[in-house]
């Protein structure tokens, strides 16, 4: 049963989805429907405290997308707080600035590719809990 703050987050990321990024959309639609390697992606996924951008759950492969708002000092630290908590729970972050979508998506995608091929697969688990966003 999910708290109230899970709910909050769970319905947060719903929102997330229909406010999706033109990078977002259009790494989404190389992601989805296991066309990498087979593999299923979520897109804008509570993951304990946090909402990642994309996640392979059996993979534990979160890839982020960051705008140049991720560029600003306190964005970054922000940024590098989640990606330690995500590493400490056992998940792969890979960040791509937005451009690098639009200049070389075949490269993006080609890394996507790579890191999940390097991934062992996992059993399905539950995700961490936590609150906040």
């Amino acid at each position: 049963m999910l708290d109230s703050r899970q709910k909050e987050n769970r319905d947060f990321a719903r929102g997330l989805r229909h406010r999706s990024s033109d990078a977002e959309y259009l790494l989404w639609y190389h992601l989805r429907g296991k066309k990498r390697l087979g593999w299923k992606f979520r897109r804008q996924q509570p993951i304990g405290p946090f909402i990642a951008d994309f996640v392979c759950l059996r993979r534990r492969l979160v890839i982020e997308l960051d705008g140049g708002q991720h560029s600003s000092p306190a964005h970054s630290d922000y940024d590098a707080r989640r990606t330690r908590w995500l590493e400490r729970n056992g998940f792969r972050v890979l960040r791509f600035w937005n451009l690098e979508i639009y200049d070389d998506l075949a490269r993006v995608v080609s890394r996507i590719d790579e890191a999940l091929a390097e991934a062992e697969a996992l059993p399905p688990q539950s995700l961490p809990t936590g609150s906040g966003r």
